[in-house]
């Protein structure tokens, strides 16, 4: 469902119940139509359950809905009953609804306990966060809904957290901002050129910044901005929005003497917003007036928007590429705090609590003086900071704290006149390099609104005191530049910084452009397998050289695959040799922005340093936070191993290899129902077909059929024309191939780019594979099966070596050193078969493998219409063969002298020691 569609679900639903509703009557269906209708939930039926009981002192009570999936307890009543009102109940008490459902949610068993409350009565909707140590309403009224409706993600999303207005509202900001420059850009004459696209984001940021500047009463009272603009005919507004714009970057002493009183009366902004006079502003229309005075400024209140999330919202919104993409790709604030939390904000705060904690007040006051200071020394850098999200969330947390600090400090006792200006942090502390000019002027003004926000906050603990925010007195350090081409200390000298925190741009090793590829050359001079590495990667050595001999901290977001594969080996064991340390990691987890249009993107954070100590190592995988002796490539807490492309295997064990690769433009692979055909035509082919397996048909256990003419005779062949014609089109095919080795390979057209035919029984291993499955399934394959590029195939291997192989202990070892694809699992040959430090094992040891091996194969015989997919679904997965695994796995954790109380984690640290022995003892040889 489309987020027009939600909001016309929304309208018609509180429409619908607009003046109806009885509590007994209607309040099932009010639930269930709202969780369908407008929030999309399939099934709600089974979902939700009504008249849920629950013992309170001895009495059964009944909950008028509990949604056991997201924990939300709904307490109903009837349309008329006020929601802070007490109502009499048993008991001979009296009390609110929320005290009501808090009472049922207080006997609920702990697991059941709800993270949300509900109250409602038809015409009102109230949410409690069970979450806040004192939890608020937030209230929407029913004909709200069309525009509040994302508020109630939380009903059908276990991932919701917490509710933002702010990010409803930032959100809807952003859409009025895309109406504006969808309604302008069609009066321009030219709006290709990029001289106009310029102009536009120019003029729209101008706008925003008046929207807010009056909502904010920063201009000098509200609507300030719109009283002016609807003094003028649509005619003659463009010249009026130039003229205020003029006026806007003149201080009042060189303003023209007879300016009307309604231009006069506008304060000086500076900071160069509105110095260029050349920007081109095209005629209003009607249709522009209305949005501009109607929507944008008598209907929406833009002094309640995010300058964090708006900002990056706005940038997308007027960024051409991301117009024409539907991208809207940027980072939730949730998400920011997991960078900056640990990098530096949670010792800020444990700092500050520490020093409130003071006793003596003059010492106290001293020490929030100095906290104040220290706050005001800091300065941090995003090297890729887009359109400042990053640094405007850290601007608006530092000032937060700083907010505290003053509060504290003056105890309640501060009086008007008491102190000019106690605010000490600046946003001249924050610097940014942006290789595009419009994030670089949104980053900026997003600041300023930022740095309006929290002026306000502090003007609240000085008991109304004014603070004046105009003229603009303070400016961030945002370069416009290539971040990769810079010299970083042009921006700030490393001396000087203390963090450095980002988003870089997520690129693959494979998808770079020229210049991207350009940029990873330059940075990876004389690096071993650089041209392997993601894009991501420039920031971690660039970020690593800028610091040497410094304190300087960094924390980076990236793709998870720098933490897996070969990225390992290529990125990690160089920076630790060169003196990097890993602080704190965040492992894998989902990068949701919080666009519209979701960008998921599986990410790790990695916060580093070349300080020579580092305590309080810690790794953070979901909720669950570990103190670390020591965090290598792969955040595991191990030593700095790095595990690295092999050609052939550290233990005397099969080698490994691809299956067939035909570069036949898929001639000779049919489906089963295709071969079927093909044999009624000609049917002397029926010998030359072999079932062919992939990943996909090996998991699914629904092959492909071959037709493998490699060992057919010239003869034979020409007796069969429809075998011909596929031999002729796999020839033509390789000769329009722009490779030369393809088209040499068009000289024998009948044979297979690379052939690997064993003849004995192989072991099939999958390439990629599901993620959800606690094991890759492997199986056996007779010579008279083909199995494709798509596996990789172990011939001559026992039962043995296949037990091992499906055994949690490999497992473990895969999903530590394999790349990945997304989030599903890629086995590889060079880095996981090849390097696996292999058991040795008794004779008896040994039997035991093979029994248990043989049983996981029997498992899977009990089933035979059931697939691997079925077989190994972590729900569906039968008893019996859990079972088998579950025994093979304690005879594998057996041989290595494992316990089997040890964690996932500890195995590989074990694994990652016995593979440096294997190493070295190759190396000695």
């Amino acid at each position: 469902m489309t987020d027009s569609e939600q909001r016309e679900a929304a309208r018609q639903f509180a429409n619908r119940w607009n003046g109806r509703g009885n509590e007994d009557e209607d309040g099932r269906s009010y639930w269930l139509e709202l969780l369908t209708e407008v929030l999309g939930l399939e099934h709600a039926t089974a979902q939700v359950n009504f008249e849920k009981k629950v013992v309170v002192n001895g009495n059964t009570k009944r909950i008028d809905a509990y949604l056991p999936e997201t924990h939300v307890l709904i307490e109903q009543k009837s349309r008329g009953k006020r929601l802070d009102q007490k109502i009499h109940n048993s008991g001979d008490i009296e009390l609110t609804p929320y005290e009501q459902a808090k009472r049922y949610n207080d006997n609920l068993p702990y697991d059941e306990k709800a993270r949300w409350i509900i109250t409602s009565n038809f015409e009102e909707i109230w949410i409690y966060d069970m979450n806040l140590r004192i939890p608020e309403p937030v209230k929407i009224l029913l004909m709200e809904l069309p525009s509040k409706y994302p508020l109630l993600s939380f009903l059908v999303r276990q991932d919701i957290k917490k509710l933002s207005r702010e990010m409803e509202v930032s959100i809807q900001a952003g859409d009025i901002v895309g109406l504006l420059y969808d309604a302008f850009l069609k009066q321009y004459k030219n709006p290709e050129r990029e001289e106009t696209l310029k102009s536009l984001n120019v003029l729209c940021v101008r706008m925003v910044f008046c929207l807010y500047a009056e909502d904010a009463g920063i201009f000098g009272r509200r609507a300030m901005f719109h009283d002016y603009m609807a003094a003028f005919e649509t005619p003659h507004m463009r010249s009026a929005l130039k003229d205020l714009f003029q006026v806007l970057d003149e201080i009042p002493e060189k303003r023209d003497p007879y300016l009307i009183p309604s231009l006069a009366e506008f304060p000086y902004v500076n900071g160069g917003l509105f110095a260029d006079e050349t920007i081109e502003i095209p005629m209003f229309t009607d249709e522009i007036r209305e949005l501009l005075l109607v929507k944008a400024s008598e209907n929406f209140n833009w002094s309640e928007i995010s300058p964090t999330i708006f900002g990056a919202i706005f940038e997308s919104t007027l960024n051409p590429e991301t117009r024409r993409s539907g991208g809207m790709h940027y980072t939730s604030i949730e998400n920011i705090h997991k960078v900056i939390d640990p990098l530096f904000l949670d010792d800020f705060r444990k700092e500050l609590e520490e020093i409130k904690a003071i006793s003596v007040v003059k010492t106290r006051n001293q020490k929030l003086a100095d906290f104040q200071s220290k706050l005001a020394a800091l300065e941090f850098l995003d090297p890729a900071s887009g359109s400042g999200n990053f640094l405007t969330e850290t601007y608006v947390s530092i000032r937060r704290l700083e907010n505290e600090a003053i509060s504290a400090r003056f105890g309640g006792q501060m009086t008007i006149g008491d102190v000019s200006n106690p605010i000490q942090v600046s946003i001249r502390q924050f610097h940014g390099i942006e290789i595009n000019d419009f994030a670089v002027t949104v980053a900026k003004t997003a600041l300023w609104i930022a740095e309006s926000q929290m002026m306000q906050e502090t003007e609240n603990i000085l008991y109304g005191k004014h603070l004046e925010f105009l003229p603009l007195k303070t400016n961030a350090n945002i370069v416009e530049a290539n971040a990769l081409r810079i010299d970083w200390n042009e921006v700030i000298s490393a001396e000087k910084l203390d963090y450095i925190m980002g988003n870089p741009p997520f690129v693959g090793a494979r998808l770079m452009d020229a210049s991207q590829k350009e940029d990873v050359n330059n940075i990876f001079k004389n690096w071993k397998n650089a041209g392997n590495l993601d894009y991501v990667c420039c920031w971690y050595k660039k970020a690593a050289d800028y610091m040497t001999g410094t304190n300087v901290t960094a924390a980076l977001v990236s793709t998870n695959s720098v933490a897996q594969g070969e990225n390992v080996g290529n990125l990690w064991k160089p920076l630790f040799e060169e003196g990097v340390q890993i602080r704190f990691a965040h492992r894998t987890f989902r990068w949701d922005s919080e666009a519209a249009i979701k960008a998921h993107v599986h990410c790790v954070i990695i916060g580093f340093t070349k300080v020579a100590v580092v305590s309080d190592k810690k790794i953070y995988d979901g909720d669950e936070i570990t103190q670390a002796d020591n965090i290598n490539g792969y955040l595991l807490n191990a030593e700095n191993i790095c595990v690295e492309s092999r050609n052939r295997p550290i233990c005397d064990v099969p080698e490994i290899g691809i299956g067939n690769k035909p570069i036949d433009g898929g001639y000779y692979l049919f489906e089963k129902e295709e071969m079927e055909a093909f044999l009624k035509i000609e049917p002397a082919a029926k010998d030359y077909f072999r079932p062919w397996y992939g990943s996909r048909e090996f998991i699914n256990q629904s092959p492909r059929y071959c037709l493998w003419l490699g060992d057919c005779t010239p003869g034979e062949l020409r007796k069969m024309p429809e075998c011909m014609k596929r031999v002729k089109a796999v020839r033509d095919y390789r000769m329009q191939s722009p490779s030369a080795g393809t088209r040499k390979l068009a000289e024998r057209p009948t044979r297979f780019h690379v052939e690997n035919m064993p003849e004995t029984t192989y072991i099939i291993i999958p390439k990629v594979s599901s993620e959800r499955r606690r094991y890759i399934p492997m199986g056996f394959m007779t010579p008279d099966i083909l199995s494709s590029d798509l596996v990789f195939i172990v011939p001559n291997a026992t039962i043995y070596q296949f037990g091992v192989l499906q055994s949690n202990i490999h497992m473990a070892w895969m999903r530590t050193v394999a790349g990945r694809l997304e989030m599903r699992y890629r086995y590889s040959a060079k880095i996981v078969y090849n390097n696996f430090p292999w058991p040795n094992p008794t004779g008896e040891q040994l039997q035991r493998i093979e029994t248990t091996a043989q049983q996981i194969l029997d498992a899977r015989l009990l089933y035979p219409e059931s697939s691997l997919a079925d077989l190994y679904d972590p729900i569906a997965m039968p008893t019996e063969l859990r079972k088998a695994h579950i025994a093979n796995d304690k005879a594998v954790m057996a041989v290595y002298g494992f316990s089997t109380k040890m964690s996932e984690e500890d195995c590989v640290a074990e694994l990652m020691k016995l593979y440096k022995k294997y190493v070295d003892n190759k190396l000695n040889q």
